[in-house]
């Protein structure tokens, strides 16, 4: 393919001006071209899709594989190349994937994370009373980021998993540099290293003192039975730690912009609490903060929406256009809380690598933003919108920093 023939690079800005909306190319290939090639970084190309039909054809569909080890597989210039360690299972098929994510389901159910709902309340008010206590929101603001969307997530996975959050500045240093999409190949390569070492020593403290932790349990009842090996115990440690707070985090930022900039949303949700779930689940759908993916390979010939995707040919899911897509979800643009089918967004994927964590996001999410929008209902964004650093930068979307007051 001669470089005037060669397709164009995946969208990821947003349109100039609505940092809320993914990018306006999107619209047009769901129109015209729900199934197009684009060019990846490194001179390759692969199946952009994003209708939302294609989208869930794609993703529920064993044939086409999440393994970033298969030939043909897309990558992002983030993925590391073909290294087998410590990829974690959301990077394997069945039957490795089926064994592995078994382990650690129970964890993540629904029953088992709405028992964690007071704590996370608690840890919420307590980080909201801080807030009050702090001093220059009238001269510069509190940034919202640092001082609540970051620290629940962190906080919560770090006690589910049995890492000190004391160590928290560490793995969310080393954590923004994996998911950067401008730092160099060597410094991701040292980030994950570090991130490696730090959590190889982690593990290998608890394996001589397992706690009631995931990370403990996982010890006692898979490792020490031959299930699972050090390395593999690292791997879900790493998976679960980055997943557990970047995305959860940058959902929290947008979120209470979102509501920020639409006082009579925030007053309805303030007036009719009920509807937070509902709202979540908008919201969820609105964002979609997975710019670029996910991805995969096909195994074999696949047809989808008429369209044949052969064996060997990478496909990327557009997943902000699936559920912006118009014949699934009216006016698409506008945030609805009460829309009647938001909770059928493919935010969290879907099929077997549907996210494991999204109880628990959904959870975060509910009391968060419930209880700003209790205990801040004047809060407003301290800057002008076109000077909040939004996170174009990364492969998950949200704010670097929201500086607020009220």
């Amino acid at each position: 393919m001669t470089l005037s023939t060669a397709p164009a690079p995946l969208p990821v800005e947003p349109p100039s001006g609505c940092p809320f909306d993914p990018p306006a190319e999107f619209g047009a290939l769901r129109a015209t071209q729900p199934i197009s090639k684009i060019g990846l970084p490194d001179g390759s190309w692969a199946w952009l899709v994003t209708r939302y039909a294609g989208i869930r054809a794609v993703l529920g569909d064993l044939r086409f594989s999440s393994d970033t080890t298969v030939h043909g597989y897309p990558r992002s210039g983030m993925t590391g190349g073909g290294s087998t360690h410590n990829r974690g299972f959301i990077r394997m098929d069945p039957p490795e994937h089926t064994r592995l994510r078994r382990m650690v389901t129970r964890e993540f159910m629904v029953k088992r994370v709405e028992a964690l709902r007071p704590e996370i309340q608690r840890l919420t008010d307590e980080l909201c009373d801080a807030m009050e206590r702090a001093e220059g929101r009238e001269k510069g603001g509190v940034d919202l980021i640092e001082a609540l969307a970051l620290p629940v997530p962190s906080l919560v996975i770090s006690l589910l998993l049995g890492v000190p959050y004391d160590d928290h500045e560490v793995f969310q240093r080393l954590t923004g540099t994996l998911l950067s999409r401008t730092v160099t190949d060597d410094d991701r390569e040292a980030a994950r290293r570090e991130l490696r070492h730090y959590l190889d020593q982690l593990v290998t403290v608890k394996e001589a003192e397992p706690g009631d932790d995931i990370l403990g349990r996982l010890i006692v009842e898979q490792q020490r039975t031959g299930e699972i090996n050090h390395d593999e115990v690292t791997a879900f440690a790493a998976l679960l730690l980055i997943a557990g707070h970047e995305t959860t985090a940058n959902m929290i930022g947008l979120s209470a912009l979102t509501l920020m900039r639409d006082p009579e949303t925030a007053e309805r949700l303030r007036q009719e609490p009920a509807l937070i779930r509902g709202a979540v689940e908008e919201l969820l759908r609105f964002h979609s903060i997975i710019r670029n993916g996910p991805r995969r390979v096909a195994t074999e010939d696949v047809e989808v929406g008429g369209h044949l995707i052969r064996a060997g040919e990478g496909v990327v899911a557009a997943v902000p256009s699936g559920n912006r897509d118009e014949t699934v979800f009216p006016e698409p643009d506008r945030l609805d809380i009460a829309r009647p089918n938001a909770q059928h967004h493919v935010a969290f994927g879907y099929g077997i690598h549907q996210c494991l964590g999204q109880a628990l996001a959904r959870v975060e999410l509910q009391v968060v933003i419930g209880t700003l929008l209790r205990r801040f209902p004047t809060m407003r964004p301290a800057v002008p919108i076109a000077e909040i650093p939004f996170r174009t930068d990364m492969s998950i979307y949200g704010c670097h920093a929201l500086p607020v007051t009220w």
